[in-house]
């Protein structure tokens, strides 16, 4: 069963940009999009109550 996926759109200072496109650029992710939304998921699982 997928899950319904809503887009988003933010706003971020350049400086996180440019870390975010260091993560990629390492290979540590494939793109923004996917570190944003491992950051996100894994703090709300922390952070749920």
């Amino acid at each position: 069963m997928s899950q319904k996926v809503s887009v988003v759109n933010v706003r971020l200072p350049e400086d996180i940009v440019d870390w975010l496109d260091s993560l990629v650029k390492k290979n540590i992710y494939n793109s923004r999009s996917e570190a944003i939304r491992e950051f996100t998921r894994d703090y709300v699982l922390k952070n749920r109550e």
